[in-house]
């Protein structure tokens, strides 16, 4: 139970540690913090409000991690609390953590370029194999599983994957 004797830092730094536990439902190895999504959590009269960025405008996925981000502070004592859906400044994979893009690989998604990659804007020459770490890979489809993935098929091992599309 959450307790007023508890300072507005330390009930922040609470809150956001329990949302932070929160995982994407489209991509269940990476939390909300790896991607990035999670962008704030604020005390307003002893009331959390959690800030959250969609990876796409129209991502399918948000309604589920507003939910998920409510019980997991329910559970853990907080009442009332509130997310809020944040859409500027824009999400881009330069918020991604660099455990999010090794869980990414490790699952089997390619991770997005690194940031700063001009290349990136205009389009992706070549992308890693997360099977076989050639990058002897093709583009199938610019449209993966979900809108912010791509197919790729690697030409080494054949494998077909997804590839997390930068912006």
């Amino acid at each position: 139970m959450v307790t007023a004797e508890i300072s507005d830092a330390e009930l922040r730094q609470r809150a956001w540690d329990v949302a932070a536990t929160v995982v994407d439902p489209e991509i269940p190895v990476l939390t909300i913090a790896d991607l990035g999504v999670l962008r704030d959590v604020a005390v307003h009269d002893g009331r959390i409000e959690v800030a959250i960025t969609p990876t796409y405008s129209g991502c399918p996925a948000m309604n589920m991690i507003t939910l998920e981000i409510e019980l997991a502070l329910e559970r853990e004592g907080f009442r009332n609390s509130k997310v809020r859906t944040v859409l500027s400044p824009a999400w881009t994979t330069d918020w991604m953590s660099e455990d999010g893009r090794r869980k990414l690989a490790e699952y089997g998604i390619a991770p997005p370029q690194a940031a700063g990659s001009r290349r990136a804007l205009f389009g992706v020459e070549q992308v890693k194999c997360p099977q076989c770490s050639s990058d002897d890979t093709e583009v199938l489809s610019e449209f993966g599983s979900t809108s912010c993935k791509a197919l790729w098929r690697c030409k080494s091992c054949r494998e077909p994957f997804d590839y997390f599309k930068c912006h």
